[in-house]
């Protein structure tokens, strides 16, 4: 039976990065200067891995190709194929990021093959007066922007909101922003490395990529505050719901059935206080504070039951009617090597640890 699927973070050193992720995570083998910590991710050269269980030591990708609805559920096959849709990650900005910005899908399929970056951050910890940039403070134009980083004076033009733990903000593709020295997020986003960089604080041995950011930023004034959201106990309290993701919150004082047999898509829960046991059918696991968790498609009901008070983040995919997906040429690749392992493992376990394509939960 597929069960509850836990991933080896990815840890990544930054040049802002510092220890907060070790303490969020409660982990000694995080890095010094760990900027990232990569949950659970779908990105090409840093695919997760399964941590857990029988399919321990086996990537996202592998599964998805073996399981196909059965981890993410139809539609979101349908639309993304073999490639995971949400990457989920820990930042620790202990001094400030790049003043950045991401491509739309159109562009960033043009450019360079990829997706596009629309993203949301829930707020972990911020130190005493932290900050994020969230787009411009009054609406600019591209020769303005170029003036003020060529003059030095970028921050006159940029919104900065001062920002506490347990705040939502929602980022657009298109969207400058950044995060300040003394803030740590988690991350939701789509899956996509695609960032450009437009100031980054005279650092001077990290690449900036004006020239593609002016062509994709939006330019009109962000009068947009935080996310605000109920915080109903026992409830998923709706934050934010896009095509690209949607966001609840969760808090779990009281055990509590989850049913998702109406929908259509595997579940993340990540973990941003407390501890939490969640029971399915046939397994059992602890989720940690920093611990994110996969719920695959198949599984319609969970049973929360909280060791202490716990808050989790909920994520998952709620998407229309989908259409055909144009698979190029890796996901050619991946579907070959699917028919290979449903083959192979029609009737017997296979060597690897899966079972044949017909598995069902």
């Amino acid at each position: 039976m597929l069960y509850p699927l836990k991933f080896k973070p990815i840890y990544k050193t930054k040049v802002w990065g510092g220890d907060k992720i070790a303490k969020i995570k409660n982990d000694n083998n995080v890095p010094a200067d760990c900027g990232e910590s990569w949950e659970i991710s779908g990105v090409q050269g840093d695919v997760s891995v399964v941590s857990n269980g029988f399919l321990a030591g086996n990537t996202l990708q592998e599964i998805i190709e073996v399981y196909l609805d059965e981890i993410v559920g139809e539609k979101v096959l349908d639309e993304y194929g073999y490639e995971f849709p949400i990457l989920l990650k820990i930042i620790d900005a202990k001094d400030n990021l790049s003043v950045q910005v991401h491509p739309d899908d159109e562009t960033a399929a043009e450019l360079h093959n990829a997706r596009g970056k629309t993203e949301a951050w829930y707020i972990l910890d911020a130190d005493k007066d932290a900050k994020i940039i969230d787009g411009f403070n009054r609406d600019t134009t591209e020769s303005e922007l170029l003036q003020s980083i060529q003059d030095g004076n970028l921050e006159k033009l940029l919104k900065y909101h001062n920002v506490k733990s347990g705040e939502f903000y929602f980022i657009p593709a298109g969207r400058v922003h950044g995060m300040c020295a003394g803030t740590a997020v988690v991350e939701i986003q789509e899956t996509s490395d695609i960032t450009y960089r437009i100031y980054d604080y005279n650092r001077g041995n990290r690449e900036l990529h004006t020239q593609y950011a002016v062509d994709v930023i939006d330019y009109k004034k962000n009068d947009k505050q935080s996310v605000q959201f109920s915080r109903i106990p026992d409830h998923s309290n709706q934050i934010v719901d896009c095509k690209y993701f949607t966001a609840n919150y969760l808090p779990v004082m009281n055990s509590l059935l989850k049913d998702y047999s109406n929908l259509d898509s595997f579940v993340i829960y990540h973990c941003v206080h407390g501890q939490v046991t969640i029971k399915t059918a046939d397994s059992e696991e602890i989720l940690n504070e920093g611990e994110s968790i996969l719920i695959p498609a198949c599984i319609d009901e969970v049973v929360l039951i909280p060791i202490k008070y716990t808050e989790l983040l909920e994520v998952y995919m709620n998407l229309g009617e989908s259409k055909s997906r144009k698979y190029d040429e890796y996901d050619i690749d991946a579907l070959q090597r699917q028919q290979f392992h449903g083959n192979e493992c029609q009737e017997n376990e296979c060597s690897n640890g899966f079972t044949g394509k017909n598995y069902k939960c």
